[in-house]
């Protein structure tokens, strides 16, 4: 599949990817703070953003999109970054692809199963008729039924864009629905990248735990693990300056 992705900067590649729900456009702040090191390519993942729905929806198929990325743009080896769900599938990219992988960043995601914890999420987001919202402000209303936390709704709602017929989700939100479980899935026992690897954990989150350990070892026995303070899940979007300091000390 052919991803959509935003290009800029100058230096050695870095690629990120970004979580569940979200876009590229979630770590402008970022790349705009890399841009004079690093040639940054900020990827939309597949039923995300504008990179082109499919019914298909695991690491797997997400993993040779990336390759297929990679092989396009010519790059041998790259700098490769994703957060939760990018996470997860820079993780089963790099330990299939180890030889395209410099070095590796995952931001609050470990390699162990999660269960399901997205219901409410779901439920509001499937409770919209988008043929009858008349507004931004509405679909607001209409998702704090189901989800308290204005910055969360916030997240979400970056997803919905106006087309001919009044509102639609950039999400692919019937296969997300249908696939969710495919989201916590673990890494492939035995699976292993060498390479440095990173783990950026948010100090609020409980993401990644010390129970997590042994499995970042067994799975990347080259890893650091970084706390960033004052931070939850979506650490890029809390303590954006803390994250590039903490990347730009990893990758040298």
């Amino acid at each position: 599949m052919k991803l959509n992705y935003k290009k800029s900067g100058s230096g050695p590649p870095l690629i990120i990817l970004h979580g569940l729900f979200g876009s590229l456009d979630n770590w402008f702040s970022i790349a705009k703070e890399l841009v004079e090191h690093y040639t940054l390519y900020l990827i939309d993942q597949r039923n995300h953003g504008d990179s082109p729905h499919a019914d298909e929806w695991n690491y797997a198929v997400m993993a040779e999109d990336l390759k297929e990325l990679l092989d396009a743009e010519g790059l041998d080896k790259v700098f490769l970054m994703g957060h939760s769900l990018g996470g997860k599938t820079v993780m089963n990219f790099a330990v299939k692809y180890p030889e395209r992988v410099e070095k590796l960043i995952v931001a609050d995601i470990a390699p162990r199963y999660y269960p399901v914890h997205h219901e409410s999420i779901l439920e509001g987001l499937n409770s919209l008729d988008l043929k009858k919202i008349q507004s931004r402000k509405e679909a607001d209303d209409q998702l704090s039924k189901y989800i308290p936390e204005l910055g969360v709704r916030q997240f979400l709602l970056k997803s919905l864009t106006r087309d001919s017929d009044g509102f639609a989700w950039k999400i692919n939100l019937p296969v997300i629905t249908k696939n969710i479980e495919n989201v916590g899935e673990a890494l492939a026992k035995d699976s292993t990248f060498d390479g440095p690897t990173l783990f950026l954990a948010g100090a609020n989150s409980n993401y990644i735990q010390q129970k997590d350990l042994p499995d970042l070892a067994a799975h990347f026995p080259n890893y650091e693990l970084e706390f960033v303070a004052d931070a939850g899940h979506w650490l890029h979007a809390e303590q954006p300056h803390s994250v590039v300091e903490e990347m730009r000390k990893f990758l040298g």
